[in-house]
C-alpha cells in the first residue's frame, strides 16, 4: 500500500500558539508560593523567567498567542512537520484500524523539544538575559535548548540526570556541539546536589534533582534565567504548533480521528499534540485521548492529585498535579524523558476530569513496539515515543478483535538514534 504523507506549505503553517486555558470550562488551580502557600503572583516568578514568558504563563484570556516573525523563520527550518499514514504498521498488525503519526523527529535535534526551546531562548534574549540553566532527563531537552541558545546568542548550562549522563553520551556530545555545557545531576556544583551526594554518592539522579540544581544556579545570577522543558503552561502552549498543524493536515486529507495518543512525562509533547482537540472531545465526546506513560513511573495512573513541589529541593512553586511525590526516584529505565514524578497541571486536570485516559506500559512492551515500528515504518523511535507506539499497537489490536474501524493518530515525539543501546537486547520479531 502506498505510504501517504500529508504536508503543509510554509504559508499554511499556523502563525499563533493555542492557549487552551482561554476555552476550558474550568479554571486550572493556581501555583502556590512554596514559602507562604498563597497563590503565586507574576512578579514572584521574575527570579526564574523573563517578563514575556511570565505573561504567557498567567494568560487565561487570549485564545491565540501570535508567534513572533523572527521565531517563525526559525520554525521554517523544520516545520511544518509531516503527518504520515503508517500503512506498513497497519499491514503488519493486520488491523482494520487506520493509523497515522505526526513526525516530530524531523527537528534539528530530533525531537519536539525544539518548538519551545526556540521560543524560550527568543523571549529571554528579547527581555535582556544572556544565560539559561536547565535540567534534562535523557538529553532531548538539553540538546534542544543548547541549539536554541546558539541561535539567539545565549549561554546554556544543562544539568543531566546522572544515569542518562552516563548511558547516553551521544546527547552530551550534541549539547557540546551546540556550545552548551552539561553536568551530571545531582551536581557537586550546587548545595542541593552536594547534600544528596553526601547521603548517596552513587545516586542515579532524577528530574526533580536536576531541576533543583538548575534553579539554584539560576537564582544566583541576575543575568541568568531558568528554562523548563515541560510541565508549565507556557511550555505546553508553545508545543501546540504540533496539534494546530495536525488539525489542518487531517482536514486536508479529510480524515477524522477517533483516538489520539502521545506519551507523557511532564506533558509537553502530549499537551502540544492534543490540546487543540480537547474542546472537540469535551463538546462532542467522540474523540478518545490516551496518555502513554511507563509502568516504572506511573504518575497519572497511580499518583495522587494534589499540590506538590516540582523539584526535590522544594525551590519551585507548588502545583496541583498528579504526583508520585517530589522525593520519588524512579528506576533507571531507558525512557529518561518520562522519569518525572509529576505532570503538567493542565494535563493532570484533564485526566482528573475523565477527558484523558492514562495507559501504563512495561519497558519490554515499548521496546518491542519500537522494533516493530522501525521495521515497518523505517524510523527508529525514541524510547519515550515508543510508549505512544505501543499504546497505538494495543488499540489497533483491539480493533482487529472487535472489527471496529477506527482512525488512530499518535505523536512520534522524537527519533531514537541517540538511544540505540536501549534496543541492544531485543530478540528477532
Amino acid at each position: 500500500m502506498k505510504r501517504e504523507k500529508i504536508t503543509l506549505s510554509f504559508e499554511e503553517m499556523p502563525k499563533s500558539w493555542y492557549n487552551i486555558k482561554a476555552e476550558l470550562p474550568f479554571k486550572i488551580d493556581p501555583m502556590l508560593n512554596p514559602g507562604t502557600g498563597e497563590p503565586i503572583k507574576p512578579e514572584e516568578l521574575a527570579m526564574l523567567f523573563p517578563p514575556s514568558l511570565v505573561e504567557q504563563e498567567f494568560n487565561c484570556e487570549d485564545r491565540l498567542i501570535p508567534i513572533p516573525e523572527e521565531l517563525i523563520k526559525e520554525y521554517y527550518v523544520y516545520r511544518p512537520s509531516p503527518l504520515v499514514h503508517a500503512t506498513g504498521l497497519e499491514e503488519y498488525l493486520d488491523t482494520p484500524a487506520k493509523i497515522y503519526f505526526k513526525n516530530e523527529s524531523v527537528s534539528p535535534t530530533g525531537s519536539h523539544k525544539v518548538n519551545t526551546a526556540l521560543a524560550q531562548a527568543y523571549f529571554n534574549k528579547q527581555d535582556g538575559f544572556s544565560k539559561l540553566t536547565t535540567e534534562t532527563g535523557a538529553g532531548q531537552w538539553g540538546s534542544a535548548l543548547s541549539y536554541a541558545g546558539t541561535k539567539f546568542g545565549l549561554d546554556v548550562e544543562v544539568y543531566m540526570v546522572r544515569v542518562s549522563y552516563d548511558t547516553k553520551p551521544g546527547r552530551r556530545h550534541m549539547i557540546h556541539l551546540y556550545n552548551g555545557r552539561v553536568y551530571p545531576s545531582p551536581s557537586e556544583r550546587t548545595e542541593g546536589g552536594r547534600a544528596i551526594l553526601k547521603d548517596d554518592p552513587d545516586c542515579n539522579g532524577s528530574l526533580g534533582m536536576a531541576i533543583t540544581d538548575a534553579v539554584e544556579m539560576a537564582v544566583k545570577s541576575d543575568d541568568t534565567n531558568y528554562s523548563l522543558g515541560s510541565v508549565l503552561d507556557h511550555v505546553l502552549m508553545h508545543q501546540t504548533i504540533i496539534g494546530e498543524e495536525l488539525k489542518l493536515q487531517l482536514e486536508k486529507a479529510n480524515v477524522k480521528p477517533d483516538v489520539l495518543i502521545a506519551c507523557v512525562g511532564g506533558g509537553s509533547n502530549f499537551g502540544g499534540f492534543v490540546f487543540p482537540f480537547v474542546m472537540d472531545a469535551i463538546n462532542n465526546k467522540d474523540i478518545e485521548i490516551i496518555a502513554s506513560e511507563p509502568q516504572a513511573c506511573p504518575t497519572l495512573l497511580e499518583g495522587k492529585y494534589e499540590y506538590d513541589f516540582g523539584d526535590t529541593g522544594k525551590l519551585t512553586p507548588k502545583m496541583k498535579m498528579y504526583t508520585l511525590g517530589y522525593g520519588f526516584v524512579p528506576p533507571p529505565i531507558h525512557a529518561g524523558g518520562l522519569r518525572y514524578h509529576g505532570a503538567s497541571p493542565i494535563v493532570s486536570r484533564l485526566v482528573n476530569e475523565g477527558i484523558v485516559r492514562p495507559d501504563d506500559l512495561p519497558q519490554t512492551e515499548i521496546l518491542k513496539a519500537a522494533q516493530i515500528f522501525s521495521l515497518t515504518e523505517g524510523i527508529i523511535p525514541a524510547p519515550e515515543s515508543s510508549h505512544a507506539v505501543a499504546s497505538t499497537i494495543r488499540e489497533a489490536k483491539r480493533c482487529k478483535e472487535t472489527g471496529e474501524v477506527k482512525t488512530i493518530v499518535f505523536n512520534l515525539s522524537g527519533h531514537g538514534f541517540m538511544d540505540l543501546s536501549a534496543y541492544d537486547h531485543i530478540g528477532k520479531l
